[in-house]
């Protein structure tokens, strides 16, 4: 099949297809007489393999390793697979955990808010400015020092 329809079939986009031929996660397609790229069915495959190992948010470099692991029987190199999947796991619950915070944050900021605009200013541009100031607000409670950059510190 060429490229295209490659693409079509596996729901990845043609730069990308090339990029992970000339990165080495895809192997070059032979060619045919006028050209054209012709995968098979191993390159679909692969290409599916790794656009499922990006979806889980791998990186290449992780997609690399899973890819070399692929016929493996070594235990050695199974137990980095396991190892890489766990170092996964653990950076999106710290993700996750991250965005939980971010989001309690947002619902502090958005709490200020009693949409009556007409009697008062807005009380979520007031949060956002005194913490720009430094001061504590309704999303970051801990008082930050923001420096002055219009004025040198003194060293003393």
């Amino acid at each position: 099949m060429r490229i295209g329809a490659l693409s079509q079939a596996t729901g990845v986009d043609v730069d990308t297809i090339r990029f992970y031929e000339k990165s080495g996660l895809l192997p070059p397609p032979a060619r045919s007489d006028n050209g054209y790229r012709a995968y098979t069915q191993d390159h679909l495959e692969r290409l599916a393999f790794i656009r499922h190992c990006r979806a889980l948010d791998m990186s290449l470099a992780d997609v690399s390793v899973l890819l070399g692991s692929l016929n493996t029987r070594d235990p050695a190199e199974l137990a980095q697979v396991d190892r890489l999947v766990a170092s996964q796991l653990g950076k999106v619950r710290a993700r996750l955990k991250s965005m939980q915070a971010l989001e309690a944050q947002l619902v502090a900021l958005q709490n200020r808010c009693d949409a009556d605009h007409h009697t008062h200013p807005c009380r979520v541009l007031e949060e956002l400015v005194a913490a720009a100031h430094g001061e504590a607000c309704a999303c970051h409670t801990e008082v930050r020092e923001v420096r002055d950059l219009r004025e040198p510190r003194d060293s003393a």
